[in-house]
């Protein structure tokens, strides 16, 4: 049981950190400007943000940004409505590797998007290594299921780590198909709880489709923003700065 319990911990605390990058750093700091982000933050995720969450931070900003120009849409990168909801799960992937050789090739349908991202698509997917993040992650798995003499410690830390296309699956199409709306958006957008508390907060897309510039999804009483709380507290460090809400 103990073991379990320090599983559940491990899991827990890795997909913490990929919920961090993504949903802070990439998407509130980066895609949207909704909170500042610092130079020092700027740097982490240019340089780290593949090796944690296995995604190009400028390609992933580039697709949310289309996700938004063209929402629930033909042209929407991941929409239930153009994939289904079982086959946003390929749809994203493959809208992503789109995105990445637009970017690379630079198309200006893709590089318009993300002009004012003063970085490029990281080195490994360039030189088309974007297999090595989740080798790493891999190894520090196997590494810390021999170490420790229990393998179910390293799974938890593989899914924990490399769970986005999980969450991005949950939001893109979920929370665009099943939920309550708050706001009268020309899009699909939903509030769907399950998925907010899960995702800490990006579940609430409706919320955030009519605010985008809001650093906290939450927008009625009972609906809580786990990611904002991460913003918060990101804040005290210095990593970024809080705006004023809208």
């Amino acid at each position: 049981m103990n073991t379990l319990l320090i599983a559940l911990a491990v899991f827990s605390l890795a997909s913490l950190l990929n919920i961090f990058y993504i949903t802070v750093l990439y998407h509130r700091g980066l895609a949207h400007g909704s909170v500042k982000l610092s130079r020092a933050s700027t740097w982490l995720i240019a340089k780290t943000g593949i090796w944690v969450t296995g995604i190009d931070p400028k390609a992933w900003v580039c697709m949310h940004r289309a996700h938004h120009m063209y929402s629930d849409t033909e042209k929407d990168p991941h929409s239930p409505v153009r994939f289904g909801v079982l086959g946003v799960a390929l749809g994203q992937l493959r809208s992503y590797e789109s995105t990445l050789i637009g970017l690379i090739k630079k198309d200006k349908q893709y590089t318009q998007l993300v002009s004012d991202i003063d970085f490029g698509v990281s080195r490994l997917n360039r030189k088309k290594l974007w297999l090595v993040p989740y080798f790493l992650h891999l190894a520090i798995s196997v590494a810390l299921g021999v170490a420790t003499g229990a393998w179910v410690l390293g799974v938890a830390y593989y899914f924990g780590i490399m769970s986005h296309p999980l969450h991005g699956w949950m939001v893109n199409s979920l929370s665009h198909k099943y939920g309550y709306r708050n706001f009268e958006t020309d899009d699909h957008s939903t509030n769907n709880t399950f998925v907010s508390l899960f995702v800490f907060g990006e579940g609430y897309q409706n919320n955030h489709h009519a605010f985008p510039k809001s650093a906290n999804f939450a927008k009625t009483s009972g609906e809580i923003d786990f990611g904002y709380w991460l913003c918060i507290g990101a804040s005290k460090v210095g990593l970024l700065e809080l705006g004023k809400a809208a």
